[in-house]
């Protein structure tokens, strides 16, 4: 094909490099799956799963440290943000959004950028993810600084929207992470931290949605609790500062301060009340008798952490 017909054919002029990467091998083990019943599928997705937390497992090495800058930026105030495309970047989307129910962060304290903006986690919008302008100027619109943490998440490793947003935020001074399911990846490359999870090829050829999305789910979990637990979050494995905004919520509240200070339901219920639903300032309540502004100052003394308040009072 000449270079004028692959330009208006859509085809790019130098060839995507996949050739070599674990991601995109055909396994054999799957060539007939079309012939497959329901039940043997079930199986062979099972067992294609299982081998996921090992892989996880093997990372853990070039995890643990990026978890440790990321975690010690955060105690310095600054932000947490996950750059991907497609699936990656929905469940950066996915594990941002539920930071402030978990732990009552502020909305932009851990934030999920996806090619395509918002649009794009509700509907596939697959070329967005070559617009390496576009992965710049979303770190720019973020005003994203030597503050900020950026963890860019493609499973490939080469997507154009996310390396470009690493490059940016790295020249900005920020912390950059990059996680691909790939070995030797241009990201690694990019990114401050590595991480390669490598889960190899997929039950259907080359659907990254699978093994190596459910990788990715399982790093982010880590990345955004262990964070969240190394800022004083929780009591033991409590979530003592969720946001108690619904029934579910609140229930779960009552039975936390239940849980710590022994009161009955009506008095749990009384010092949640007069401390703004908030577990901690409840809890610092019952236990040492503090009014929500004196639980308040020490709290925020102690870095949030319930447990250095309550064992120094």
């Amino acid at each position: 094909m000449s270079a004028d017909r692959r330009q208006h054919s859509g085809f790019a002029d130098t060839p995507v490099g996949l050739d070599g990467m674990e991601t995109e091998r055909v396994d054999p083990r799957y060539a007939s799956i079309d012939r497959a019943s329901v039940a043997e599928l079930a199986v062979l997705m099972n067992e294609a799963d299982a081998t996921v937390p090992l892989a996880v497992r093997a990372a853990l090495p070039q995890i643990v440290p990026a978890i440790e800058a990321v975690a010690q930026r955060m105690r310095d105030g600054g932000r947490l943000l996950y750059v991907g495309a497609g699936t990656p970047g929905r469940l950066g989307v996915l594990d941002a959004s539920e930071c402030p129910p978990t732990f009552s962060t502020p909305p932009d304290l851990v934030r999920g950028l996806i090619a395509g903006g918002e649009p794009a986690v509700f509907t596939a919008q697959e070329g967005v993810e070559d617009d390496a302008d576009a992965g710049r100027a979303v770190i720019a619109a973020e005003g994203v600084g030597p503050a900020d943490s950026v963890v860019g998440v493609t499973a490939s490793g080469r997507t154009p929207y996310v390396l470009a947003a690493i490059g940016e935020a790295r020249a900005r001074g920020a912390l950059t992470v990059g996680m691909s399911c790939n070995a030797g990846t241009a990201l690694s490359a990019a990114a401050e931290h590595a991480i390669e999870v490598v889960v190899g090829p997929e039950v259907v050829a080359g659907s990254t949605r699978l093994k190596a999305g459910t990788a990715q789910k399982l790093v982010l979990n880590m990345f955004s609790t262990i964070a969240m637990v190394q800022l004083g979050k929780t009591y033991g494995n409590l979530m003592v500062d969720l946001g108690a905004t619904n029934a579910k919520l609140r229930e779960r509240a009552v039975r936390m301060v239940r849980t710590v200070t022994g009161a009955s339901r009506e008095r749990a219920e009384e010092a949640l009340e007069a401390s703004g639903m908030r577990v901690t300032l409840a809890i610092l309540r019952l236990e040492r008798g503090l009014d929500a502004d004196e639980a308040s100052a020490r709290l925020a003394a102690a870095g949030g952490r319930l447990r250095d308040v309550l064992e120094a009072t």
